[in-house]
């Protein structure tokens, strides 16, 4: 059988693979390099960039849990002043796709941002952060619809690369925040964050990160995200990004039968730095097993009982 083709195009990025790193997990690329060469991925995610840099929580801010970790970062990153003049230029090398992830404290904030990323070489689509559980407001534009439609409207009207809102798991109903994000023009969706979670030390009786709640992530989290893709791909019509939990090809293969076209890989990085690659390679391998010829065939695919 022909090497099954992995290539896919998403919101007009064509991607040579569906596997991107996740946001806030690899840095600015750099970071991961002496482990692991990125440019054989799909396309990179930065860490979230804010309009002045940050120095984020105070510690402690991670702590592993059962399956997963929390972590309380708190947006720590160089500011985009900095991002532009030091970290750019870094990954232009890679040349894949990147994709910026920012964040603002008000729907100006997020404007600025993509005008100051607007026209920049290198800069293939802004991820929009709406969802981080971790800073002051860092979930009023993910949770409240008639926020998310505004903010993903005014980057929209500011940029004109894709615009790619990433969704907050912490809502009763992510179809209605997917949609909203849709009515104000998004030409993809990531999905998903963190959830909001707390972890105490039972001898010391305290949190056991200083901000007492934090994002949980990892394989705990895979089948909330696995059901919160399946759902948004059932009601709006946009491409998605599976984020959750991926630690092996078929944890990917599961999001793109839910209905992603493409998948972050994250956490695991912070167990293996070549986790996006055994990722992709992965995929290939339950390709090539399954007489699956194009990688494509598989988004949406999940077979209903009794088919």
């Amino acid at each position: 059988m022909k090497k099954p083709s992995l290539a896919v195009e998403l919101a007009g990025l064509r991607l040579k693979n569906p596997v991107m790193t996740a946001s806030g997990t690899c840095g600015y690329a750099e970071e991961l390099a002496p482990y692991a060469n990125l440019s054989g991925l799909g396309a990179v995610v930065v860490k979230t960039i804010t309009l002045l840099p940050r120095v984020g929580n105070p510690a402690p801010r991670i702590a592993e849990t059962p399956s997963g970790m929390l972590n309380s970062i708190g947006l720590q990153n160089v500011g985009i002043e900095a991002f532009l003049r030091a970290k750019l230029p870094i990954l232009r090398r890679l040349k894949v796709p990147l994709l910026v992830n920012i964040a603002g404290k008000s729907v100006e904030e997020y404007a600025e941002l993509a005008k100051r990323l607007e026209g920049v070489p290198g800069v293939s689509a802004l991820e929009l952060n709406i969802s981080c559980p971790n800073v002051a407001g860092g979930l009023d534009y993910g949770t409240d619809p008639q926020l998310t439609r505004e903010v993903v409207r005014a980057v929209k009207q500011a940029s004109s690369v894709p615009v790619i809102p990433k969704l907050s798991p912490n809502v009763t109903d992510i179809t209605v925040i997917a949609q909203a994000a849709a009515d104000g023009g998004a030409d993809a969706l990531s999905l998903i964050n963190t959830l909001l979670g707390v972890a105490i030390d039972p001898h010391s009786r305290r949190p056991k990160i200083h901000t007492v709640t934090g994002g949980l992530s990892g394989p705990a989290i895979k089948p909330v995200a696995l059901r919160m893709v399946w759902q948004v791909a059932q009601s709006v019509p946009l491409p998605l990004i599976g984020i959750g939990g991926i630690q092996t090809g078929e944890d990917a293969v599961e999001f793109l039968l839910a209905g992603a076209a493409a998948v972050q890989v994250g956490t695991a990085t912070f167990v293996d730095p070549r986790a996006p690659l055994t990722v992709r390679d992965g995929i290939a391998a339950y390709c090539a097993r399954h007489g699956v010829r194009d990688v494509r065939d598989l988004v949406g695919a999940m077979r209903a009982e009794g088919e």
